[in-house]
């Protein structure tokens, strides 16, 4: 058990409590049981790495006030918006008989005797913490979850796991999921073509430079042959105006006098 040392402060004023903080002590607060509540400071250095573990505000720590150790539970704790340092810390006694409700932190072992793990499978952490209620005296440190035997598509349940005497989930109606083996996820990435290849695609297929030509200027031996037909067409019309202008109009024969009738 975690042991530490508490000073009592009487001085609760905002100008006495900067200057504690920057003197490198933290003010906290400790309340619960018989006993009136208690304003008190704890050295910085003295809990800054087990504050950062992931069971801080479920386990039972010493705390020693001036010569007189009681059995507390850290409750909360304040953090600095900018620097995010340690700035309040609220310790709860610990009272014998009396059941707490806490979130205790999930731990998974055995990872190597997992034949779905080996196969490449995931472990899809559902719940990292479960809500429990348990003895004051009777806080475990963690739920430990045994990986051993599990497959791809094994449920890890509530159901499942060991719990201490008298330690309960507060969730009842419901057996719940806290954890499953899943299968990987693969995703298949489109397949590039190979260098020198026409890429299909909005663009196409580029017309080699003669196919351009011809479908700018058309066919050439067509052309050629629509010219020559134009030509000789042009000759007919030519023949056929010369031979007209060739022929020479009917000349008109004078009108003969009839004889005037006798009478």
């Amino acid at each position: 058990m975690t042991n530490l040392k508490a000073t009592k402060r009487e001085n609760t004023s905002s100008g006495s409590i900067n200057k504690l903080r920057a003197t490198g002590f933290i003010p906290a607060i400790l309340y619960g049981g018989k006993d009136p509540n208690q304003k008190i400071s704890i050295e910085k250095k003295a809990v800054r790495d087990i504050i950062k573990s992931d069971n801080f505000l479920s386990k039972v720590l010493e705390l020693d006030v001036e010569g007189k150790k009681e059995k507390v539970l850290p409750r909360d704790v304040a953090y600095h918006v900018v620097s995010e340092e340690p700035i309040h810390i609220d310790f709860m006694r610990v009272v014998s008989g009396k059941k707490i409700v806490l979130e205790i932190p999930v731990k998974f072992i055995n990872h190597p005797d997992s034949p779905g793990l080996k196969r490449g499978g995931v472990l899809n952490i559902v719940r990292r913490t479960v809500e429990l209620k348990c003895p004051a005296e009777n806080i475990p440190d963690d739920i430990t979850i045994d990986l051993t035997g599990t497959d791809i598509g094994t449920s890890l349940k509530i159901s499942s796991v060991k719990l201490g005497e008298s330690i309960t989930p507060t969730i009842t109606d419901r057996d719940f999921v806290i954890a499953t083996v899943a299968a990987p996820t693969i995703i298949k990435e489109p397949e590039k073509p190979a260098e020198g290849e026409a890429v299909e695609g909005a663009e196409g297929e580029t017309p080699a430079e003669g196919e351009q030509a011809a479908a700018k200027d058309g066919d050439p031996a067509k052309k050629d042959e629509k010219g020559k037909e134009a030509a000789a067409g042009d000759k007919n019309v030519a023949g056929d105006k010369k031979a007209a202008g060739d022929k020479k109009p009917a000349e008109k024969k004078p009108a003969e006098k009839k004889p005037a009738a006798k009478k």
